[in-house]
């Protein structure tokens, strides 16, 4: 972060090199965000440990292995310059979201059928839409 911001005021870049720059940071950005949100997400499943599962996490797992892979490419695609693979993560990102709907419909029903299992969903809610 801070060394992209001296080249920006140091060097003066130009195209490429600007819109290199500017991917670093947003990149250095989406990092840092998805840093807090692996510890907001360890926080809520040692939460979740200490109590009964709604049901099996099938989806959370698949979920989380399929966010890691997509950031693994988002990186290999910045670094390779290679705008398919880039594509590819942004197509995959809608697979991971309707898991996540699916994941909130099947909480909604949780709760409506049983209100004592609110506290739960929630935290399930909460590592969902991190992911």
């Amino acid at each position: 972060d801070e060394k992209c911001l001296q080249v920006l005021a140091t060097r003066q870049p130009a195209a490429r090199d600007l819109r290199f720059l500017t991917l670093a940071l947003k990149i250095v950005t989406d990092l840092e965000r998805i840093g807090d949100q692996c510890a907001a997400i360890a926080k809520r499943a040692m939460e979740l440990n200490q109590e009964p599962p709604l049901k099996p996490y099938i989806d959370l797992p698949r979920m989380a292995h399929w966010a890691s892979v997509m950031v693994k490419e988002e990186l290999d695609a910045f670094v390779r310059g290679d705008d398919a693979l880039a594509i590819k993560v942004c197509q995959d990102d809608q697979f991971v979201d309707d898991l996540n709907e699916q994941i909130q419909r099947e909480l909604l029903t949780f709760m409506i059928e049983d209100p004592e299992t609110i506290t739960r969903a929630i935290k399930i809610n909460y590592i969902s839409k991190y992911l």
